[in-house]
Formats: structure tokens, sequence, C-alpha cells
């Protein structure tokens, strides 16, 4: 069976619901408000563990966990066409390839 831990978790503020709200980014519709941070992280393993058991009995597909998913490093984007015109100017300038320019505007 998965285990629920090694899902993509994160705790953020609600200012609607003046609490704090944690979610699973594998089970987006999936959400757990508290008073605390820890609490809504407790609550949201706590909720996801229990779907995923659910699931497990139900025979349903589990999501796979980001964490333990294979990358290419490659992933494709459509841009206009004067866009491209510009990126590829602009790489040619700083005298790198598209993909290592292209690369660095991404994590800068």
């Amino acid at each position: 069976m998965m285990n629920h831990e090694h899902y993509t978790y994160r705790v953020t503020w609600s200012e609607d619901d003046k609490e704090y709200v944690g979610l699973c980014t594998e089970f987006p519709s999936l959400s757990h408000l508290d008073e605390t941070p820890v609490a809504a992280m407790e609550g949201v393993l706590k909720l996801v563990q229990d779907i995923v058991e659910d699931m497990a009995e139900n025979g349903e597909k589990i999501p796979k966990p980001l964490a333990e998913r294979s990358y290419s490093g490659k992933f494709m984007v459509r841009v206009p066409p004067s866009q491209h015109r510009k990126i590829v100017t602009e790489a040619a300038e700083q005298g790198v390839s598209i993909n290592r320019y292209v690369s660095a505007k991404l994590t800068s």
C-alpha cells in the first residue's frame, strides 16, 4: 500500500476561515482546517491516510506521490512566435543554448 507520508503537504493560513489549512498536492480536493499549523498538518496527514486506506480497500487507483515519480527533465512550452524569436536572440547574445537560457530564467 502507498505510504501516505510520502505525499506533498503544506500548511497555509486561510484568511477567510481564520484558521490554518493543511493541504496535500496529490489530493487537491482535501483539506483540514485547525487552530495551529501543527494541528492542520496532523489533520491533513490523518485525512489522507484514511482516504488512501479506503481507496485500497475499494480497489481504487491510488495516486503515486510526486516524490516517488520519475522525471525526464524535459517539458514542452508553447510560446508566441515573437517571444520565441526574442528568446533565440537573447540566448545567442549571451552565447548559450536556448535550453540553458530558458533554464536560467526559470531558476532565477
